[in-house]
């Protein structure tokens, strides 16, 4: 299941997206518009900042910004900033592998072989959707 923060970053994301004279958006707008409880919101902008997604501006005029344009902003990072690897288990992650312990040997493993099409499948949709695409811009 898709965490709430992740669910909630990715709707931050989308409304800060649609800004349309991309100046930076409160963080108090974004959690009235999308309905985000606000110190939780602070937190998951904070980790999209440290990741590089978004910058911050402080001041009368402050917010969070997108740090590249929404069709650069591939839903890849996205997901593995805010959820982690893709991956259902370890075992067929390809950024943070890590071997079974009750496997002898995963390539003659079932749930390896189902879950390695599950992650590829993911993938594919992941790599193919942008923040533009989510946005609808």
């Amino acid at each position: 299941m898709l965490s709430k923060k992740t669910k909630y970053g990715l709707k931050a994301l989308t409304y800060i997206a649609r800004t349309e004279d991309d100046a930076p958006v409160r963080v108090g707008e974004i959690s009235e518009s999308e309905n985000i409880p606000q110190k939780f919101l602070e937190s998951i902008l904070l980790t999209l900042r440290k990741a590089g997604l978004l910058a911050s501006k402080k001041g009368k005029h402050g917010g969070y910004y997108l740090r590249k344009n929404p069709s650069e902003i591939l839903m890849t990072d996205v997901m593995r900033v805010l959820e982690g690897p893709i991956a259902m288990v370890p075992c067929v992650s390809l950024n943070f592998y890590e071997k079974c312990d009750d496997c002898p040997d995963e390539h003659q493993c079932s749930v390896h072989k189902l879950m390695v099409e599950v992650r590829d499948s993911t993938l594919s949709v992941f790599r193919n959707r942008t923040l533009a695409d989510l946005s609808g811009i």
